[in-house]
């Protein structure tokens, strides 16, 4: 048998009716539409880490390394464990929270932080093993899980609409329609998403990553020629470093050198005890939204891949669910925030991925990333995410699978596709799904078929946010 029989045999192309070619493709469409971590994610954390002789481009670059190896550790795993289509790689929201709040906001030291990433992913592990998480998942209503895909899809469409400048602030409305005669990155962007989604309405293999790959290189010819000043359709200060260093000069300034982070780590391991309080507070803060944010993901991203079951819950979830655990750990041990699994799978799922051999494509090209990170950062954002409006327009199809007639059904669901976006936060959507659905069971007289681990759901999500908002509630918008 040769290698790539071998491969179709132990990822079971046969058995998901796919095939090399189509993984392959599905596993660069991912890693395109995610790779901005690769960039974003250092920024984040590098504005709340300082390392003492170490200057800042030097800590960004720790980080860039630290963010690609925790991503392949928790992808390798998906892949040959789970054996699901799912990218992971640090969360943005909670590398967010990880600076600006915990560090920056409350002054706890960035080592303490990422002792804190730690214990919740050993917790996660723990309940992993356990079977407790995945209890916890199927106890969601079914309105919820069928919602979720379409709530995900309308959180997608917003947040790329906005990155393509075609949603933009209004101070009396919070948003309205960008100006595409006056921007170029809206009027780029409207061209590469009609290319994209003239390429997928026509059926044309890897129509996201032609669309993304067309778009970012239009972007660099038009500020080459003049058309528009550099920065504007480029990443900041990518045009001018390219045009002094070229492609080896860019490649060769890379510091792989990130024991400093892990010394801190460790650092972070004997300090837990300053402030066991403030600790704690992290820690249940990380928990509670990375758990139900994953949740969330994993059963949209699985319902556009027709990865369910009947009951809206997905075979074997404490598999991918491990993945994001040992990720998480891994990458608080090297330097970096929480790892989760990213909706911007769903574009490679939409491209057919059905196994984890897309989830390794993903993994090897982060690895690869580690050669060409300057390479991989020159993609504007705004290209990356004119798959996200592909995709999240797909994703809407999840709404036929809601009982709207019904009032229970149309409540929870109807809170949590609309909450997502509205709060920038799947959790939030879940929870608004999730605390409606036993009371409006309950109004309808039907108490009795409501399962009491709903209501013990329904009332954590009270206690979590009861805990948010009695903390200074600007402090930990994040």
């Amino acid at each position: 048998m040769g290698v790539l029989e071998s491969l179709a045999a132990f990822f079971g192309f046969d058995e998901h009716d796919t095939d090399l070619e189509t993984e392959t493709i599905a596993g660069l469409t991912t890693f395109l539409a995610m790779s901005y971590i690769i960039v974003v994610n250092p920024i984040i954390l590098g504005d709340a880490i300082t390392i003492e002789g170490y200057d800042s481009g030097d800590i960004t670059q720790m980080i860039t390394v630290a963010t690609i190896l925790a991503s392949v550790v928790a992808i390798l795993v998906m892949a040959f464990w789970a054996n699901r289509p799912f990218g992971l790689a640090p969360g943005m929201g909670l590398n967010a929270f990880f600076a600006y709040t915990v560090v920056l906001g409350l002054g706890v030291p960035w080592q303490v932080a990422l002792a804190a990433v730690f214990v919740e992913g050993i917790i996660f592990i723990a309940l992993t093993a356990v079977g407790a998480r995945r209890y916890i998942i199927e106890l969601f209503p079914e309105p919820v899980k069928f919602a979720v895909g379409a709530g995900i899809g309308v959180y997608l469409l917003f947040l790329g609409l906005q990155e393509m400048q075609l949603v933009v602030a209004h101070p009396d409305t919070l948003v309205t329609l960008g100006n595409v005669a006056t921007s170029a990155v809206a009027a780029l962007s409207v061209a590469g998403l009609a290319l994209m989604l003239i390429l997928h309405a026509r059926g044309i293999r890897g129509s996201i990553v032609i669309g993304i790959i067309a778009t970012a290189v239009a972007g660099w010819l038009l500020t080459a020629v003049g058309v528009v000043s550099p920065g504007t359709l480029t990443p900041p200060g990518r045009y001018e470093q390219f045009s002094n260093e070229g492609v080896m000069g860019l490649l060769a300034n890379v510091q792989y050198d990130f024991t400093p982070l892990v010394a801190g780590f460790v650092d972070g391991l004997g300090m837990i005890t300053d402030d066991p309080i403030v600790f704690v507070l992290v820690v249940f803060t990380f928990f509670f939204v990375d758990f139900f944010d994953t949740a969330g993901t994993l059963i949209g991203v699985s319902q556009i891949g027709g990865f369910l079951d009947e009951d809206g819950n997905l075979p074997e979830i404490e598999k991918p669910l491990m993945a994001d655990a040992i990720g998480t750990s891994i990458g608080a041990m090297i330097g970096t925030s929480t790892v989760t699994t990213y909706i911007e799978s769903s574009t490679g799922v939409e491209e057919g991925g059905r196994t984890g051999f897309t989830a390794l494509v993903v993994g090897l090209l982060f690895l690869l990333s580690l050669l060409l990170v300057p390479v991989i950062s020159a993609i504007p954002q705004y290209a990356s995410y004119l798959a996200l409006v592909v995709v999240g327009i797909i994703m809407l199809q999840g709404v036929t699978d809601i009982d709207w007639q019904h009032p229970a059904w149309a409540i929870a669901g109807g809170l949590t596709i609309t909450v997502m976006p509205m709060t920038a936060s799947i959790s939030n959507g879940l929870a608004a799904g999730i605390m409606s659905y036993p009371i409006v069971k309950a109004a309808m007289g039907e108490a009795d078929d409501v399962p009491l681990g709903q209501w013990v759901l329904a009332a954590a999500f009270v206690v979590y946010f009861a805990v948010f908002f009695a903390v200074d509630a600007e402090m930990f918008a994040f």
